[in-house]
């Protein structure tokens, strides 16, 4: 007979989890760890009956008998058994293919949610365990078979009609769809020219510096050389009279905390990292740092949400802090409160501090250098949402030479508020005292030619921003997105950390566009997330959302059998094979691009391929500086001498020569700086670009 254990079986996905909750709970509890699903659908197959209303088959993924065993074992031991995995779809999901390999019903009190790991919150969710949400378990159900019917049927097709081991997705082809239009609108952009017309004009009281703005009371541009000079000749020898002086105080509202998408935004803009990163710390933190005297602790509430709501005891606990740290000006008489947009999944919190006190100077020895950072934006931007508006003076100035009004602005910080922890985007500039009516002095008068811009590719940040305004995917799935485009090639990122297509990706968004126009479009995919959050809401049955969508494809996907073979354009350079003497050209490999000879098999000559700088290595004085990719896709520079020379830098050298010490000018952050003694120049050049800084 088995001996019966009097311990509560809980079952986490991740070690580190269990961890921290082991020292929370207690002996009277067991704590294991799920490492992610234990069940899904195959690889190998569609996995999907069709034929017997979309029936999923679900299989134990590989490599996790052993754990199945071994908690099946403990489960029979338990006294009862607590499923604790993450609170979302994905983790309900989890709870529910865990209570079909346990034999527990999901009617039981058997789900513990956790938006925070404290002692107070885990004992608070673990006193009102309830049953597990089959209505969140189905849209997480409905979104894998839409998914796995999507993406199991298309790539096929890609590999026929392409290339082989090409795949395509319901949300990944709608993502490289939006970075294949931006660069189409940058390729087809034509420049317009425009002149700027610049007076500096001295006054009783200073000096200002004045832009052409209108003639005639009318909004005035400039195109040509012609005109430009016309209105400089005017302008020379015009008086320049005071119009308009004034000053107006306002106030610059806090912004709101972090939900997911907002943070992998500020965390790039900020610290320079990529959306996949950013979650990897931010799941560190929420699942429990060790803290002297207290153990492991979760320093973030639970960091996968599209929510801005926080929690009464969390706005009391900011409040108080804010009072105690900054004094009762900084303290607003009603707490601040932030509407989520509609498709909001409010059952979660926006991502804040599980204890404001915990501050991250006083606990950075116990983080790593990208916890302690990202903790520190988390930290800041939530305590600065629940501060008094920060107060600012714009003052606005207008002066009329003949016909022509010139302008300038200035904004001046009266009271911090808010910027006290988060700084705020102005630029601050004091202009001098002028009346209405004083004659200025005109010291100099310039004009210069300039050529509209054309639109900026998307950064990572920039194109989580677009998703998330178009209603495209979910916060657990930003990262990935991103991440899966790197991976089957479709998309790299320049030398300024912005994405553009591959020849590859181009090829393959064409061929989708064409021929899948009504599903890969931000219309159908928004309307997908809409539908999934009905199923989620128990609106409508996962059953009627899946079987909807098939009728859809199914139909187009057999128009599409017979259309003709699409080729890939093959990127060449300008260079022989030196074993056959054949055409070199560039091939994505598993850790990137490489030089190969076009007449593989028969010839098998491959090589790096090194992205050159056009810079003199600053070690050897020979080589060229290249930019290379490690294994895990993060830039660096070496020289393409390597390995005789193994000069390598993770941040971008200038090609100039440190005055003081001799050492490599570097690009680091917003700064151009000497490797080795760390002497800053003042001005950064204009391409300068800081690719391999994190």
């Amino acid at each position: 007979m088995k001996k019966v254990s009097y311990k509560t079986l809980v079952i986490v996905e991740s070690p580190t989890k269990a961890k921290t909750l082991e020292k929370i709970l207690g002996r009277k509890y067991d704590i294991k760890a799920s490492n992610g699903h234990v069940r899904d659908l195959p690889k190998s197959r569609l996995g999907v009956d069709i034929e017997n209303n979309f029936e999923p088959e679900y299989i134990l993924v590989r490599g996790k008998g052993p754990l199945v065993r071994e908690l099946k074992t403990a489960a029979q031991k338990a006294k009862n058994v607590l499923l604790a995995s993450d609170p979302d779809r994905e983790g309900e999901a989890i709870a529910w293919h865990l209570a079909n390999l346990l034999s527990i019903s999901c009617e039981e009190p058997c789900r513990v949610r956790m938006y925070e790991i404290t002692p107070r919150a885990v004992k608070e969710a673990f006193s009102k365990a309830e049953p597990i949400d089959m209505d969140k378990v189905d849209a997480q159900q409905a979104r894998r078979l839409v998914d796995r019917l999507m993406g199991y049927s298309l790539s096929p097709l890609l590999w026929k009609k392409v290339k082989a081991g090409l795949s395509a997705g319901r949300v990944q082809s709608v993502a490289l769809r939006l970075i294949c239009e931006k660069e189409a609108e940058i390729k087809a952009f034509v420049p317009q020219e425009y002149w700027v017309v610049t007076a500096v004009a001295k006054g009783e009281r200073g000096q200002f510096t004045l832009k052409l703005a209108k003639k005639d009371g009318k909004n005035i541009r400039i195109t040509n050389a012609i005109d430009a000079q016309a209105v400089y000749n005017e302008l020379l020898s015009s008086s320049y009279v005071v119009s308009k002086f004034d000053t107006k105080e306002g106030k610059r509202n806090p912004l709101p905390p972090f939900k997911t998408s907002t943070l992998q935004q500020e965390a790039a803009k900020r610290l320079g990292f990529s959306p996949q990163k950013t979650m990897r710390v931010a799941q560190s933190l929420y699942e429990g740092i060790d803290l002297p005297g207290q153990g492991p602790v979760g320093l973030i509430t639970y960091m996968r949400t599209d929510s801005l709501r926080i929690a009464p005891e969390g706005i009391a606990m900011a409040r108080k802090f804010i009072e105690e740290n900054f004094g009762e000006r900084y303290l607003p008489e009603k707490p601040h409160q932030y509407i989520s947009k509609e498709r909001s999944q409010d059952a979660h919190e926006a991502i804040r501090p599980t204890n404001v006190r915990l501050v991250p100077e006083e606990i950075e020895t116990h983080l790593t250098k990208d916890q302690k950072a990202l903790y520190e934006l988390i930290w800041k931007r939530f305590l600065a949402s629940q501060m008094e508006p920060a107060v600012v003076a714009r003052t606005n100035l207008e002066v009329e030479a003949g016909p022509y009004t010139l302008r300038q602005s200035g904004v001046t910080l009266i009271f911090d508020g808010w910027s006290r922890l988060w700084p705020l985007e102005m630029k601050e500039e004091i202009l001098p005292e002028a009346e209405v009516g004083e004659a200025l002095k005109l010291l100099k008068l310039d004009k210069e030619q300039k050529f509209t811009k054309p639109p900026s590719r998307y950064t990572e940040s920039g194109l989580v921003k677009v998703l998330e305004e178009k209603g495209i995917g979910r916060p657990s799935t930003y990262a990935t997105i991103i991440q899966t485009l790197y991976d089957r090639h479709y998309v790299e990122r320049d030398e300024a950390k912005k994405l553009f297509p591959t020849e590859l990706g181009v090829t393959v968004n064409s061929f989708l566009v064409e021929h899948f126009q009504s599903l890969i479009n931000v219309e159908f995919t928004a309307k997908m997330e809409d539908e999934l959050d009905k199923v989620e809401r128990g609106e409508t049955s996962w059953l009627s959302v899946v079987r909807e969508f098939w009728v859809h494809f199914e139909g187009i996907l057999k128009s599409v059998q017979n259309v003709a073979k699409v080729e890939v354009p093959v990127e060449t350079i300008d260079e022989k094979c030196p074993l056959c003497d054949a055409q070199l050209i560039v091939k994505h490999g598993r850790y990137g691009k490489f030089i190969a000879c076009s007449a593989y098999p028969d010839c098998k000559y491959t090589r790096n391929f090194k992205n050159s700088l056009d810079i003199t290595c600053p070690k050897c004085g020979e080589g060229k500086v290249v930019l290379l990719r490690s294994k895990n896709r993060r830039p660096f520079y070496g020289c393409s001498r390597y390995p005789k020379c193994d000069f390598v830098s993770w941040s971008k050298p200038t090609g100039e020569i440190c005055p003081k010490c001799g050492g490599p000018f570097v690009v680091k952050r917003k700064a151009v700086k000497c490797a080795d003694c760390g002497y800053e120049k003042e001005e950064i050049p204009d391409d300068a670009g800081a690719v391999g800084e994190r």
